[in-house]
């Protein structure tokens, strides 16, 4: 008998399109994991801490799993650093050089402890902070998310200031503060060069769900990011899902300032609603932030130069940044499979990543061949069992077919037995809308 253990009790749209992906396939849904000798084949299909690792091991032949066990280096903020910084060292004409934002990562538990990295990992930083007050960075979590501890700061002050209020957070938990973290259980943090050119567009000017747009008049620019979703199998092919989501803030776009409100004028108080476009701080606003990238073909660009703006956002512009989204992501995994310690694909596991990805704007920017390339993706981030969730229900359909080619490039070739299929007979085939970014064997301790 074959068997799919599915098991998301904190997700249940997760579970339902889990079970739906699998309804075609000749296999028994179960809530317990059974004995091995039970089953011929075994699907785990649920969260990370739900699945038998080490089942997964010791069975290659028998057992598939929708998580690899060891992937910190892709999906901790402060590994993907170090992973990248690493990789960049051994690597100079990567694509990763212009594709990820300066990156800086440290373990702080009390802002006091600022004073001595300042004289040591923080050096460099300390000493771009002192001399333009004028650029902004942005400090996170290496391991929250739903955008929880997210700030932005202009000088070392504010900084510490920041890390003060997460120090109070950590001894008055009862404070009302959404998006406040323990920086204590926490420890660890990524300081990142803030991106002051984001592409703006706006989501008002496309109606949702229809082609019609609204008439150009009084457009205001909002920052927006990507969200793609990227499936990596077996070890190792990785997958871009390209029906690609844009995330927009709630508000107009500004440059970050400081607030100049009477009774609000710490240094490290920021109005922070122009520049977070996390879904999840926004559940209030329902499915208004969220669109497809196709949907915006034809928006006027608000960004740039005077002589950029006006321009539209073509079909042509949306493709190129799929392209990059891909190849920069490819690479990201190829800096991963050279930090083994901290990334081991395995020929019998799968797993479905939420990539953020930001575009920068530029009128003079060129790629590698020195061919103008006005819009430039930064990945910013690599999200496990993302919160699919808050897509919403207009866009439901693509999360059902995402879900359905995860089960045919990962799913139906472990279970081609018992689907009847032949093996000289079979012909690979990608969904649609599933491109192959990666295709590259890995060697294993265990002969695979």
């Amino acid at each position: 008998m074959a068997a799919a253990f599915v098991s998301w009790p904190s997700a249940p749209l997760t579970e339902s399109l889990v079970k739906r992906a699998l309804s075609n396939l000749p296999v028994s849904i179960i809530t317990s994991l059974p004995d091995t000798h039970e089953c011929s084949k075994l699907l785990q299909w649920s969260t990370y801490d739900a699945i038998d690792h080490d089942l997964t091991h010791r069975n290659p032949d028998n057992v598939l799993s929708s998580s690899y066990t060891i992937r910190k280096a892709l999906i901790r903020k402060h590994y993907l650093a170090r992973c990248i910084h690493s990789y960049l060292t051994k690597h100079l004409d990567s694509v990763l050089k212009d594709a990820v934002p300066r990156t800086w990562d440290l373990e702080i538990s009390y802002a006091d402890e600022l004073d001595e990295m300042w004289s040591d990992q923080l050096w460099d930083l300390g000493n771009e902070i002192d001399s333009d007050t004028s650029q902004w960075w942005i400090l996170k979590p290496g391991m929250a998310d739903r955008g929880m501890g997210i700030r932005l700061f202009n000088s070392k002050d504010s900084l510490y200031q920041i890390f003060k209020e997460f120090e109070e957070y950590s001894e008055d938990e009862d404070q009302i503060d959404d998006t406040s973290v323990i920086i204590s259980q926490l420890r660890h943090f990524v300081i990142q060069e803030y991106i002051p050119s984001p592409i703006l567009l706006d989501p008002n000017e496309r109606s949702l769900g229809v082609s019609v747009l609204n008439p150009p008049e009084n457009l205001q620019g909002h920052k927006f990011h990507l969200r793609a979703y990227f499936v990596a199998s077996g070890a190792l092919q990785l997958f871009m899902y390209d029906r690609v989501l844009a995330l927009f803030a709630a508000v107009p776009y500004i440059s970050p300032r400081k607030r100049r409100d009477v009774n609000d004028d710490a240094p490290g108080n920021i109005d922070l609603t122009p520049h977070l476009t996390n879904t999840s701080l926004q559940i209030d606003r329902g499915e208004k932030g969220v669109h497809l990238l196709d949907e915006l073909s034809g928006c006027h660009i608000l960004s740039g130069d005077d002589t950029d703006r006006g321009a539209l956002f073509t079909p042509e512009d949306i493709e190129n940044i799929k392209v990059q989204m891909g190849s920069v992501l490819a690479e990201t995994f190829r800096a991963a499979l050279e930090m083994p310690i901290h990334f081991q694909p395995l020929p019998n596991a799968f797993e479905l990543y939420g990539v953020d990805f930001l575009v920068s704007h530029d009128s003079t920017g060129l790629d590698s061949s020195g061919n103008s390339q006005f819009f430039q993706v930064k990945l910013l981030e690599i999200n496990s069992e993302p919160a699919i969730e808050l897509t919403g229900q207009r866009l439901h359909r693509i999360l059902e077919d995402l879900f359905v080619a995860i089960e045919q490039v990962a799913i139906l070739p472990f279970f081609k037995q018992e689907v009847g299929c032949v093996p000289s007979m079979e012909v690979p085939v990608v969904p649609r809308h599933l491109r192959m970014c990666l295709d590259k064997k890995v060697r294993g301790s265990g002969g695979w």
